[in-house]
């Protein structure tokens, strides 16, 4: 069942113009329609499936973070990646931090690949992750439970000193509540991490309907580094810095090409990739994704 948002998520207006529509081309080749806010340009799916139905639309092994199959060049491409980009981001949140080992929760933690980084690094580790399948993968692997609804937890106000959000923050139905939540979870001197695609890069731009990072339905969101700052400030959360995910935009690119034209093609690409990311490095750093480091307002 679909449901239709009557407001802005980001600044609560009424009016919205459409944007694109763009095929679910990993799950139900499904059609969906992207708006756009008169008000603060931001862009989301709507209408959307809601929260009862949406786990329909993650049942598929293309879906290759929530199935982390290993079948076919690109999911092996994706795991080689991934292995590197873990290792990456818990450099990021120790530098960020501070600290060499604390407690963090991971919003979203898949099949828990990202904890079990940090386990093995001596970090207190708590994850949420809404999909079935993935969350008992995620289980298995760090020998541990982990909760499916972020309302539903025993723990107490400020006890995280990282709290992260990879590629998750563009899926949740309950945005208001769920970042109210994860805020009241954060330590006063905590930090807050979260990744998300930007649709104001240069593939984004290039691909249009078929740039792999819409990913209607799954993603409801479509951020920028201008209207991710306007949605945070309603919770007192400033960005202290964003940074670039150089290796998104070589995925991503490859996934769009293959949209479009139906084939894999890696060499074109990987080289959509580079482009993607010299074209960022002189307009505003605006990657395919971006990582924001998010404080408390003080």
């Amino acid at each position: 069942m679909l449901e239709n948002l009557s407001n802005c998520p980001v600044c609560d207006n009424t009016y919205f113009s459409p944007f694109l529509v763009c095929e679910d081309y990993t799950v139900s080749q499904e059609k969906f329609q992207i708006v756009v806010c008169e008000k603060c340009n931001f862009k989301f799916t709507n209408p959307r499936p809601d929260a009862q139905n949406i786990a329909q639309y993650y049942h598929s092994d293309n879906y290759i973070s929530h199935s982390n199959t290993k079948k076919g060049m690109l999911a092996k491409i994706y795991q080689k990646v991934r292995k590197i980009s873990l290792q990456s981001k818990l450099k990021h949140i120790q530098k960020e931090s501070g600290l060499e080992k604390g407690s963090i929760l991971d919003y979203g933690c898949g099949t828990g690949d990202f904890l079990k980084i940090c386990q093995e690094n001596n970090w207190e580790i708590k994850g949420i992750e809404p999909e079935e399948i993935a969350r008992k993968q995620a289980e298995n692997l760090l020998q541990t439970s982990l909760k499916e609804n972020i309302f539903e937890t025993d723990f107490e106000n400020q006890s995280f000193d990282v709290i992260t959000l990879w590629h998750v923050l563009e899926h949740i139905h309950l945005l208001d509540e769920t970042i109210q939540k994860l805020v009241s979870l954060l330590k006063s001197n905590g930090i807050l991490l979260i990744a998300v695609p930007n649709c104001a890069s240069a593939d984004a731009q290039k691909w249009k309907e078929h740039w792999a990072a819409y990913d209607v339905p799954r993603h409801l969101y479509h951020f920028t580094p201008q209207t991710l700052p306007l949605l945070l400030k309603k919770y007192s959360i400033k960005i202290d810095k964003y940074m670039a995910m150089p290796y998104d935009s070589y995925y991503i690119s490859l996934l769009s090409r293959k949209n479009k034209t139906g084939k894999l093609n890696f060499l074109n690409g990987f080289f959509d990739g580079f482009q993607s990311n010299q074209w960022a490095k002189n307009n505003s750093l605006n990657f395919s994704s971006v990582l924001y480091v998010c404080r408390r307002e003080r």
